[in-house]
């Protein structure tokens, strides 16, 4: 079979990086039998790609000197172009999140969330355009769409996107994410400048709830002991409450070490497609509260404390609660953790690619 995948989002650093670069790298040495051409549409980045490929014996890299915005015109707007203009004939096409070309070969898509459907406020207005563009060509020309969660698949059918399209597949794990010793804790603790115990949430933005976890945070920092907590990402302009440190981008290496050195992990976000967060904590061997809703129960799987993301008054009851329980949610997270692997991923995906020839 040949294969052609869009993996032109890999030089990005964000969770559609982490997929593509983890699948494609499982797929190829799972399925050595079959030939794979990964597509890259990049003005300035044309390296990074090609030195991905490049480690592959079966696959070859396609580069065009094309940015996402022109993607966007020739794709998802004019619809011309068919990408076997690019890769040759291939039997299926991956696409990625951002654009959908015609194709003569069996579609694949993978749609990570919908966030900008549930909450387009919170969504560049540019951005959303692109998104409802491209699935307006995913529900008419898709031959299959890969979600990560249940949750996400009652969000594509109720846009339109027919069941029987549907493969819920979920993700998995870097393999960087482990607990880290304790000095390598407390180098990272000095660079962030993070001293006493610390609760650790990840993102900032007004999906992620950051508003409610903060005034949670400081309503359960008396029963609890809690001196900070620590928001990777970019917080308000304005000097924040006493005690929240935000600790704006940090590199992907400190992220494990970060999880490692909190005593809890507050992810009540208002919405996720899959919640990866969750499981990288749990590897980490730190307890999580989630909300009770979207994806999060359902990769949580009974290992976290789930709360109303909406409710302050929950959430630090939450927090106060996976404290009092963290020897057993250590224990039950590093049991869930186990049934996610990049390994299954690909096996589950390669099954879509072979179901559709």
């Amino acid at each position: 079979m040949k294969i052609a995948i869009d993996v032109s989002q890999i030089v990005y650093g964000t969770g559609v990086s982490v997929y593509t670069r983890e699948l494609v790298t499982s797929l190829v040495r799972l399925h050595p039998e079959n030939n794979y051409v990964l597509f890259g549409g990049t003005l300035r980045r044309r390296g990074e790609i090609v030195e991905f490929a490049n480690r592959f014996k079966n696959a070859k890299s396609v580069i065009t000197p094309i940015s996402p915005t022109i993607v966007d015109i020739i794709w998802n707007r004019l619809h011309i172009l068919n990408i076997e203009k690019f890769v040759g004939k291939v039997d299926v096409f991956h696409s990625s999140d951002w654009a959908e070309p015609p194709a003569r070969a069996s579609k694949i898509t993978t749609i990570h969330d919908l966030s900008f459907v549930h909450y387009p406020k919170f969504t560049d207005p540019k951005v959303l355009a692109t998104h409802k563009r491209r699935l307006y060509w995913v529900k008419k020309e898709s031959a299959a769409v890969i979600v990560p969660s249940e949750a996400t698949k009652k969000d594509a059918i109720k846009l339109g996107i027919s069941a029987k399209k549907i493969h819920v597949i979920p993700e998995a794990l870097s393999s960087i994410y482990k607990k880290q010793p304790k000095s390598e804790v407390d180098r990272v603790r000095k660079k962030y400048r993070i001293t006493g115990r610390y609760a650790l949430a990840v993102g900032a933005s007004p999906r992620k709830n950051i508003a409610r976890i903060i005034n949670a945070f400081e309503k359960a920092k008396a029963d609890t002991g809690l001196e900070k907590l620590a928001v990777v990402g970019r917080g308000p302009l304005s000097a924040p409450k006493k005690g929240v440190l935000f600790l704006g981008h940090v590199e992907t290496a400190d992220l494990p070490v970060l999880y490692s050195g909190a005593s809890i992990f507050i992810y009540t976000s208002l919405y996720e497609g899959f919640g990866l967060p969750i499981l990288e904590a749990f590897k980490c061997e730190t307890p999580v509260v989630t909300s009770n809703i979207s994806s999060m129960p359902e990769v949580a799987g009974g290992a976290a404390i789930l709360v109303n993301p909406e409710s302050i008054e929950e959430i630090s009851d939450g927090i106060l609660e996976a404290l009092n329980k963290k020897k057993d949610l250590v224990k039950k997270g590093k049991e869930r953790v186990k049934k996610f692997s990049w390994e299954e991923t690909a096996k589950k995906t390669m099954g879509v690619y072979e179901g559709l020839i």
